[in-house]
């Protein structure tokens, strides 16, 4: 089994842990998880032909220290480094300590967040199951992944390592996390052996999990989401409350209330995030040639700039001039606070 430690942060004001041994010989001074912008509107993840990512994840460089909500097609796996923190689907949320995993079904909307100030960090690893059992329909995919697939009360699995069946499936999952570091000959092989342990593991115990309580089930859940898929597509157009109630087929009142009781927000709030979200990725994207401040605004839904700086202050804490000068990082100098550090909703 190889364990994990936090040698992917090289900050030098980094957190570091004792609580898991490095296996892994990582060359000193580089990161050997490249992290990525947007993580959670990624639309896919490692390639066709290996649907398999890894990353070393900070949230001391998200947005109020957390990842906003997301979804995607593949299986995830976090297992908490340092610090404690908390993944929330719509009805449940989940708090985690370092050495914790969480198994994070597929298209399950979720969010991450870390539950105190210490830095909090983590390592994901994101894949496909037809990586697994292909992408034709055979015996396998049968018998192994559509018992998982259709068992839709299947959302997330806490893995403690106090439990023996839970310690296997982290074994699997720290060593595929180990190999795709290491990047050694043939570590996609390898990974694929890990990932048919892991699933073995994980379905021979599944009809215990169909005899838990099942937990509170709504459509809340598909119903934000395709509004948020409305709000992304449609952000930069003076859109209405009525016309993202009218996108999913709901009143005004009940849309307000599936936002509230699945994200916390409303769908204006959302919204207005959502913007000012694209605006510092504008700043980003047009650093060379920068875009006025009035553009900007206007580029993203905002036709009073004095509204957008109002609220661009309210959710990061500074107006967009000091935001560009100071909090993007020259393409002269080395990026120190990661890809984070735009806000995360």
């Amino acid at each position: 089994m190889h364990k994990l430690t936090d040698t992917a942060n090289t900050d030098t004001n980094a957190v570091h842990t004792d609580t898991m041994d490095l296996t892994p010989n990582i060359p000193a001074g580089e990161s050997p998880v490249k992290t990525y912008d947007d993580y959670y509107v990624q639309d896919g993840f490692g390639t066709l032909d290996y649907p398999v990512g890894v990353y070393y994840l900070d949230l001391s460089k998200s947005y109020m220290n957390r990842i906003r909500w997301h979804w995607h097609e593949e299986m995830e796996i976090l297992i908490v480094n340092n610090g404690h923190a908390e993944v929330s689907s719509d009805d449940v949320s989940y708090p985690l300590n370092p050495g914790q995993g969480i198994i994070i079904n597929q298209n399950v909307m979720h969010s991450i967040r870390s539950m105190d100030q210490r830095n909090c960090t983590f390592y994901s690893l994101v894949f496909h199951p037809d990586f697994i059992f292909g992408h034709k329909s055979n015996y396998l995919q049968t018998q192994f992944l559509l018992p998982v697939q259709n068992f839709h009360l299947f959302k997330m699995m806490v893995l403690n390592e106090n439990d023996p069946w839970h310690e296997r499936m982290l074994d699997a999952v720290n060593d595929t996390i180990a190999a795709n570091l290491t990047k050694q000959f043939g570590y996609e092989i390898a990974t694929k052996g890990y990932l048919c342990r892991f699933w073995a593991e994980l379905i021979s115990r599944f009809p215990e999990l169909t005899a838990a309580p099942p937990p509170h089930v709504s459509t809340d859940e598909q119903r934000v989401k395709q509004a948020m898929l409305f709000i992304r597509k449609h952000h930069a157009d003076p859109i209405s409350l009525d016309e993202i109630a009218g996108s999913i087929h709901i009143s005004k009142s009940e849309c307000c209330r599936c936002f509230a009781r699945t994200l916390q927000m409303t769908p204006f709030e959302y919204l207005m995030r959502y913007r000012i979200l694209e605006a510092t990725k504008k700043m980003i994207e047009t650093m060379k040639n920068p875009m006025s401040i009035a553009d900007i605004a206007l580029s993203v839904g905002f036709n009073n700039v004095s509204y957008f700086n109002k609220l661009f202050k309210k959710f990061l804490g500074c107006t967009p001039t000091y935001y560009r000068t100071h909090k993007i990082p020259s393409s002269e100098s080395p990026q120190k606070n990661g890809p984070f550090e735009i806000p995360m909703i």
